[in-house]
C-alpha cells in the first residue's frame, strides 16, 4: 500500500472511513489503493466507487465488458498510467479468455497501432479513445460523425465517451499521487478454473 500521500489502513480506519472501505471492496474483499488514496477525504471515495461501478461494471451498458475493459486500458496506456493499466488489461485478458488475441492486442497497443487487431465498430471506438484521451481540445463533430458512420449508436457512444472520460479522471488521480499497485489484487474479474 503506497502512494506519494497517508491512506489509511483497515486497522486504523474511522467508522466513516471503514464504511466507505465496505463501499469499495473488489469482490474478492480488498480495498484498491485507487479507493483507499481517497481515505483522508472519504466522502471523494463515495463518489468515485459510485461513478466507476456504474461506467464498467453495470449490467445496463449494452457493450461487451472485455471491450470496455480494453477501452479502459488503451487509455491508461495513452496517459502512461501503469496502475490502471495493470488492472483493467488483466480485466480485458481475462474477460477474453484467448491468451493469443490478448497478446495482439497488447502488441496493437504499444504500437499505438489498434487496426492491427480491430475492425470496423470496435475500431472507430478505439481512435476515438485516442483522440479524446491525447487531444481533447480538437474534438469536434467530426468525430462523432465518424463513429456513427462505422455503426455506432448513440448509447454505445455514451458508453465508450464515459469510460474515457472516467479513465482520464482516475490516471490523473493514480499518476498525481504515485499510487502503486503495491497491495492490491490486480484485476476486479477472478482468474477462469
Amino acid at each position: 500500500m503506497t502512494a506519494w500521500i497517508k491512506m489509511i489502513s483497515d486497522e486504523e480506519a474511522s467508522d466513516s472511513v471503514k464504511e466507505m472501505f465496505d463501499m469499495a471492496r473488489t469482490p474478492s474483499g480488498t480495498v484498491d489503493n485507487v479507493m483507499r488514496v481517497h481515505s483522508l477525504r472519504p466522502h471523494t471515495m463515495k463518489g468515485h466507487v459510485t461513478l466507476y461501478r456504474s461506467v464498467l461494471h453495470n449490467e445496463e451498458n449494452t457493450l461487451p465488458f472485455w471491450f470496455l475493459e480494453v477501452v479502459a486500458s488503451y487509455t491508461s496506456f495513452l496517459n502512461k498510467c501503469d496502475y490502471s493499466f495493470s488492472h483493467h488489461f488483466t480485466n480485458a485478458r481475462r474477460l477474453i479468455d484467448d491468451s493469443g488475441r490478448s497478446n495482439a492486442i497488447y502488441a496493437a497497443f504499444e504500437a499505438r497501432a489498434p487496426e492491427q487487431v480491430f475492425s470496423g465498430k470496435e475500431l472507430a471506438f478505439l481512435q476515438y479513445t485516442e483522440r479524446l484521451t491525447l487531444n481533447v481540445g480538437e474534438m469536434n463533430e467530426t468525430d462523432f460523425r465518424d463513429l456513427k458512420d462505422a455503426g455506432c449508436d448513440d448509447g454505445e457512444i455514451l458508453e465508450v465517451n464515459q469510460v474515457v472520460a472516467y479513465f482520464s479522471y482516475s490516471n490523473r488521480l493514480l499518476n498525481g499521487l504515485g499510487v502503486t499497485t503495491e497491495g492490491d489484487t490486480i484485476g476486479y474479474y477472478k482468474e477462469k478454473e
